[in-house]
C-alpha cells in the first residue's frame, strides 16, 4: 500500500453499480486499493436501486480490502434486517453502518423500522458486528453514543467539526466525511437537496475557476482533520472522481508516513 501519511484509518465510499455487471466496481477497487484502509459500501443510496451492500462488501474482501456495509432502515422491516444480519456472517462482513436512508425514487418506505431498533438488533443478534452510526453536527441522542463509532456528516469547516468533537462525551471512534464537489452545478444540485450540504462560496469560487480545484481542497480537509490526532480517520467521498481523487491522494504522500491501522 501506497504510504498517504495518514496515522488513521481513510475510508472511501465506493458507488455501486446499478446493474449486473461488476467491472465498473473493479475499476473502482483497483484505482483506490493502495490508499484506502476500508471501503463503504453505500445501500441504494439517494433512493435507487444499486447492487445490494452485502454483496458488493463481498467483491471488496475478495478484492483484498476491509469492507463497512450501509444497511439502511428504509428497505427492511424486522425480518428483512435479520435475514441481512445472517448474511453478513455468511459471506464474513463484520463492519456495518446503520442509516435511515434517503426517500425512495419509487414506491415506499418498506415499514417502520428505525436505526435505533437497528441498533439493538445487531447488538442482540449479530454481537460480533462493528457497528456504526450516522450523525450530524448537533446534539447525538444518547443511545446513538452506544454505537462502536460515529460517522459525520460532510462538512467543510474543521473548526466546526472540532468544536461539536469537543462537546461530544463519546469514547469511540469518530470519522468525519469530505465531499469531492466536482462542479458548482452539482453543488448547486447537493444543495437543493440537502440545504445543510451547501457548499462555501471560497469553495464554489476555486471550483468555478478550476474544477480540479474540488478534489484538491477535498483531499487538504481531509488531510488538516487528521493532522488534528482527534479522530480516528476521515470518510472520502469521491463519487465519480475516484480516478482523480486517488491519485491526488498518492501523489501528496511522498513526503509523509502512515502507521498501520489497529482493526
Amino acid at each position: 500500500m501506497v504510504h498517504t501519511g495518514f496515522s488513521s484509518e481513510v475510508v472511501w465510499e465506493v458507488d455501486p453499480p446499478a446493474d449486473g455487471d461488476p467491472r465498473s466496481l473493479s475499476a473502482q477497487l483497483d484505482a483506490i486499493g493502495d490508499v484506502v484502509d476500508s471501503v463503504l459500501v453505500p445501500d441504494n443510496h439517494t433512493g435507487r436501486a444499486t447492487v445490494s451492500s452485502i454483496a458488493v462488501a463481498r467483491r471488496v474482501r475478495e478484492h483484498g480490502l476491509r469492507p463497512v456495509a450501509c444497511l439502511n432502515a428504509r428497505d427492511r422491516n424486522l425480518l428483512g434486517l435479520r435475514r441481512d444480519l445472517i448474511t453478513c456472517a455468511f459471506e464474513g462482513v463484520d463492519d456495518v453502518l446503520l442509516v435511515y436512508g434517503d426517500d425512495p425514487s419509487v414506491g415506499s418506505r418498506a415499514g417502520d423500522l428505525t436505526v435505533r431498533q437497528m441498533l439493538d438488533e445487531c447488538r442482540t443478534q449479530a454481537p460480533q458486528l462493528r457497528v456504526g452510526v450516522t450523525t450530524r453536527l448537533s446534539r447525538v441522542p444518547q443511545w446513538k453514543l452506544s454505537a462502536d463509532r460515529l460517522f459525520v456528516q460532510v462538512s467543510y469547516d474543521l473548526d466546526a467539526i472540532r468544536a461539536w468533537r469537543d462537546a461530544v462525551d463519546f469514547d469511540g471512534p469518530v470519522i468525519p466525511a469530505v465531499m469531492v464537489i466536482p462542479s458548482v452545478p452539482m453543488a448547486e444540485r447537493l444543495a437543493a437537496r440537502v440545504p445543510e450540504l451547501r457548499v462555501p462560496s471560497p469553495w464554489l469560487d476555486a471550483i468555478a475557476s478550476d474544477p480540479a480545484a474540488g478534489t484538491e481542497l477535498a483531499i487538504d480537509l481531509a488531510e488538516r482533520i487528521l493532522d488534528t490526532g482527534e479522530f480516528a480517520g476521515v470518510h472520502i467521498v469521491s463519487g465519480r472522481q475516484h480516478l482523480a481523487t486517488a491519485a491526488r491522494l498518492r501523489s501528496r504522500s511522498t513526503s509523509r508516513s502512515r502507521c498501520p491501522v489497529a482493526v
